[in-house]
């Protein structure tokens, strides 16, 4: 599995992200230990009074286990690489919490260690933490047989169209998929040599190159978001103005936003808008429908838990009463008798206590199926919208680019119209 991990601050901020049920389907807290405190909000207040009493701004270590897509795993499949990692992180008896996040039919793991050792009162030292969780995460995808990423196996192979939280942003407000976004720009940057030419490769797609608020090399789409280009091509601005030249000569991002909405058609505009619209309510149906999915799972898992929870003080009440009391427990205790049935009733209990963990988690798999059947559905609606819209920003590119040359056309003509009256003001008499 992926694991991604950082040496942060901010506790509340965390437990709120954490706990958000608007981004996540179902959060689940697993497990709260070594805390006073028994919920996650109050566990990092815990963590953070602790830190004050020392140095360290960064008191927590946040890890994200991330399995593949299609795998079952377990919740013992995550313990069990919580536990190799804390070792190999000389976190090994450190307060944590561990919290599940299932959305659009995956499932994955937080957990949250306080670095602060409390019997020597200092932070614990995480050296090349990177390096180690990726040694683990081989060894995960080894050992349970899961296909490895290629950039897990050659760092060199990464994905280039990887995003930030800041382009996905971005490019839900443009409506459009990151990656798609990422691709265009580097393929444009690709078959480009120059400004001009990579001003032409963007303006076929619908974007346009401009100078930024900060004299930056920027880009707009026809909707008007600007994307700054060297975020968008993993390049440093430096090495981007290497190569397209200073921005002097670009229009400014308002100019650029005149020109585009002075070339834009009620027509065409009414046009995008019904398309978008039309997605949007096929969008809407699906969402409805993974609404009613997610509160009919929520429902089903709450009726476990206290179905479970009912069961669990019966059986309970059932096993203390096999235990003698008064005269009769001091016979059963001489003879070994209560040993015996305390050990029959702790092997009982452990039983119990792997039926129900089977029960959840067959109930949570078969839960994942269906959402994940969902899924597809939504993914092949976010497919047709993608194509439709770099269908759309191409021909915007084109409509746009026709509109330039045109005005650019009558233009030339009306200066030389006005040439020629004036000459022949000149010549007559």
């Amino acid at each position: 599995m992926i694991l991604k991990a950082s040496q942060r601050a901010g506790g509340m901020q965390l437990a709120v992200h954490l706990l958000k049920t608007q981004d996540n389907e179902h959060v689940e807290i697993h497990e709260i230990s070594g805390f006073v405190a028994d919920d996650l909000i109050g566990a990092f207040k815990e963590a953070h009074a602790v830190s004050l009493g020392t140095r360290c701004k960064q008191f927590l270590f946040s890890l994200s286990l991330s399995p593949p897509e299609t795998a079952k795993v377990p919740v013992e499949v995550f313990e069990k690489a919580i536990a190799e990692i804390e070792t190999k992180m000389d976190l090994v008896d450190q307060p944590r919490a561990i919290v599940f996040h299932e959305k659009e039919g995956r499932r994955h793991a937080h957990c949250v260690w306080s670095r602060i050792n409390i019997d020597q009162m200092m932070a614990i030292n995480l050296p090349h933490y990177k390096l180690k969780l990726r040694d683990i995460s081989r060894q995960l995808y080894l050992e349970h047989g899961w296909q490895m990423p290629r950039g897990l196996m050659n760092s060199k192979e990464r994905n280039p169209l990887n995003f930030t939280m800041a382009e996905w942003q971005q490019a839900r407000r443009a409506k459009q998929d990151p990656r798609a976004i990422k691709e265009m720009f580097k393929e444009c940057w690709a078959v480009s040599d120059s400004a001009l030419s990579f001003a032409s490769a963007l303006e076929e797609r619908g974007f346009y190159l401009a100078k930024g608020d900060r004299r930056g090399h920027v880009a707009l789409d026809w909707r008007g978001e600007v994307y700054a280009i060297s975020r968008w091509v993993d390049i440093k601005a430096k090495d981007v103005r290497a190569k397209l030249g200073d921005t002097d000569t670009l229009p400014s991002v308002d100019e650029t936003k005149t020109r585009i909405a002075e070339r834009m058609s009620d027509k065409l505009r009414g046009f995008i808008a019904e398309t978008e619209r039309q997605f949007e309510r096929r969008e809407n149906r699906l969402n409805e429908r993974r609404l009613k999915l997610v509160g009919r799972h929520r429902q089903e898992r709450e009726r476990l838990r206290l179905d479970q929870a009912s069961r669990k003080i019966e059986e309970t009440g059932t096993r203390a009463a096999r235990l003698p009391t008064g005269l009769k427990a001091l016979w059963f205790r001489i003879t070994g008798k209560y040993r015996k049935i305390a050990t029959e009733n702790e092997i009982e209990t452990a039983r119990c206590e792997t039926r129900d963990r089977t029960e959840r988690q067959q109930l949570i798999e078969s839960q994942i199926r269906e959402r994940r059947a969902l899924q597809y559905e939504i993914m092949q609606l976010q497919n047709h919208r993608e194509v439709a819209v770099k269908a759309t920003n191409r021909d915007m590119g084109r409509f746009l680019y026709a509109t330039n040359t045109r005005q650019e056309f009558d233009d030339r003509t009306e200066g030389k119209s006005g040439i020629i009256k004036k000459d022949r003001r000149k010549r007559s008499p």
